[in-house]
């Protein structure tokens, strides 16, 4: 049997991936369960530089399967708010826990708590059909993967209160033209384009990147002298590592880096 949640590492990026096409990658409680083990045993594996999060069957995630919905919410609203806690804001927490790049590989629709997972990474790589939608709204509901916390963020509020308010969909265009995609590539490209992508970071300094995600996260929610004093406790932890020694090195020797996250 196919496993509902795929992971492969190969070349230090670590792919996650969901393989539920026949309800689109929606999510259940179990699923849930398995993609926070899987990101966090990515995230702690040495090996591994870069997160990948994507989809199969031409789709990233339609948000929680419905039918899997309805028997939770006949269990009772205790069950239903330790499941919600649990493993829906249990899952955003791991992927923003995550030290390493968490790229969103989006091909399809990433729609409801789907789209709020797509938000949660650090990175959203999308092919030309990939879809966006906030749709709760059109369900009598609010989002609850961080949405109301994440898209702001990213595109602004206005846009933000616009999109969640209104329950649309955008395409890829205009997910990348109000900054919430950060690449597009047609569909026929995606798979090589996301590798090339993700080798980027694969072959990068892992320290670096590590230092820079604690810090522009702090950064959002603090101030300036802040942000500044956590730049500069990171800098000097750098300073005296064996990366930065080598891409000294390196530059001198008019060679590509090869970082070991020393």
């Amino acid at each position: 049997m196919t496993p509902e949640v795929d992971v492969r590492t190969e070349g230090r990026i670590a792919t996650i991936t969901l393989n539920r096409p026949e309800s689109k990658n929606g999510l259940t409680v179990e699923v849930n369960a398995r993609l926070i083990e899987a990101i966090e045993a990515a995230s702690a594996d040495r090996e591994v530089r870069v997160v990948a999060l994507a989809g199969s069957g031409g789709n990233f995630c339609s948000g929680l399967d419905l039918k899997a919905a309805a028997a939770t919410v006949q269990a009772g609203p205790a069950e239903l708010e330790a499941n919600l806690r649990r493993y829906f804001h249990g899952l955003i927490r791991a992927v923003r826990a995550c030290d390493k790049p968490v790229v969103a590989l989006v091909d399809g629709a990433a729609a409801g708590y789907g789209c709020d997972l797509a938000l949660a990474c650090d990175l959203r790589f999308c092919s030309d059909r990939a879809r966006f939608g906030e749709i709760f709204v059109r369900r009598g509901l609010m989002p609850d993967g961080g949405g109301t916390f994440h898209l702001p963020r990213i595109v602004g509020v206005g846009r933000a209160l616009e999109l969640l308010l209104t329950g649309d969909v955008i395409d890829a265009a205009e997910a990348l033209r109000i900054g919430l995609a950060n690449r597009v590539v047609p569909v026929a490209e995606f798979a090589a384009a996301a590798s090339a992508y993700l080798g980027r970071f694969a072959a990068g300094p892992p320290l670096v990147h590590q230092a820079v995600k604690r810090s522009v996260y702090a950064a959002l929610e603090g101030t300036l002298d802040s942000a500044l004093e956590a730049e500069a406790r990171g800098q000097l932890r750098l300073l005296t590592s064996r990366d930065f020694f080598e891409g000294v090195t390196a530059f001198f020797q008019k060679r590509e880096a090869k970082f070991t996250g020393e």
